[in-house]
């Protein structure tokens, strides 16, 4: 088998295959959300339409090749590995036809199209955008042309398997809002795993990304081992106040306490220029501000549109530093992954 991720111009597409296709656009999110390290994780969508976020193109390659294949486009496509079997959306195909085979499903030879719009490393859930885009594309695929899917549930847990595969442990935060939109709580029920919260969809995310890129790994390997009683206390509190305050809506309430206990004291030295924002985004009357997953996106919560602009042009000035940083004004994405 060839280990390499071929191109358009050596794997080229029929007529009748493309009859059969599907592309499925993931969105970027929010990790931890600050409160909620690991359980918490917000889908968002820039409000000019930009398309923040992956897509993958699902397509039937019968007749076409020997073997399946993954071709690899976009602005960040340079970034990703140029051996097919190291990319996450490869894995994802193999998880996928695993499933199948122990589902008693004939498995269809395909091929794969990423559009890698996301930045790696940027805290915006960029391997969960690949993953997600991916499972999600087979399954509608397959529940398009071959009259079989997988349940939600069980697509989900894919999802976690393979963010766990490229963090080293299991957690849904980026996974779960991705696939399915707006503000999610990963609970402890391996039958639930999930469950939505009211979020507060009149207020607009400002998203920047500094253009520099901070791994997952190196992120996590700055947290200590173990916190403080204090810690603890804190976090739960400040945790649980959110959630009741969602239920209520309860906006201010709710961003009161959109505080991070547990990752941003010890992440903000690894952002460049982070504390800087961090404290003239507060002094200027923003919600909340807090670090985006493990960073180095930062996000600012704000309550107009108007208030946003004028942050985002302030970031734009003084939060990004290389060519390869935006920023983008969201709002809650309540959709998740969709078809395109």
């Amino acid at each position: 088998m060839s280990t390499d991720i071929v191109t358009d111009d050596e794997f080229p597409s029929s007529e009748a295959n493309k009859e059969q296709c599907v592309s499925v656009f993931a969105p970027a999110s929010i990790g931890n959300v600050s409160v909620g390290f690991d359980v918490l994780g917000l889908a968002v969508k820039p409000i000019d339409g930009t398309l923040l976020g992956d897509v993958v193109t699902v397509e039937n390659a019968a007749g076409l090749a020997a073997e399946d294949s993954l071709v690899v486009i976009g602005a960040f496509a340079d970034k990703l590995p140029s051996n097919k079997e190291d990319n996450i959306v490869w894995s994802c195909l193999l998880l996928f036809n695993q499933a199948l085979i122990k589902a008693k499903q004939s498995v269809s030879k395909v091929k794969l199209t990423l559009d890698k719009r996301m930045p790696v490393g940027s805290g915006l859930g960029s391997s969960a955008c690949s993953v997600v885009a991916a499972l999600v594309g087979l399954n509608m695929f397959y529940a398009k042309y071959k009259g079989f899917s997988f349940a939600e549930k069980t697509l989900l847990k894919m999802t976690g398997q393979m963010e766990a595969q490229i963090s080293g442990s299991l957690h849904y935060d980026n996974v779960a809002p991705c696939y399915l939109g707006g503000l999610q709580l990963m609970v402890p029920d391996s039958e639930v795993i999930n469950r939505v919260l009211p979020g507060f969809n009149d207020c607009y995310y400002v998203m920047a990304y500094p253009g520099i890129e901070v791994s997952t790994k190196a992120a996590r390997d700055v947290l200590p081992t173990s916190y403080s009683r204090a810690d603890l206390i804190s976090y739960g509190q400040n945790l649980a106040t959110f959630v009741d305050a969602c239920h209520r809506q309860d906006k201010a309430q709710a961003f009161s306490v959109l505080t991070d206990v547990v990752a941003e004291p010890y992440r903000t030295n690894l952002l460049p220029k982070y504390q800087q924002a961090y404290d003239y985004l507060t002094a200027q009357g923003c919600l909340a501000v807090g670090i985006s997953g493990s960073g180095p996106t930062l996000f600012c919560v704000c309550d107009s549109e108007l208030q946003a602009q004028t942050f985002a042009t302030w970031l734009e000035d003084n939060y990004l530093q290389t060519d390869l940083g935006f920023v983008h004004i969201c709002q809650v994405d309540e959709a998740g992954a969709v078809e395109i």
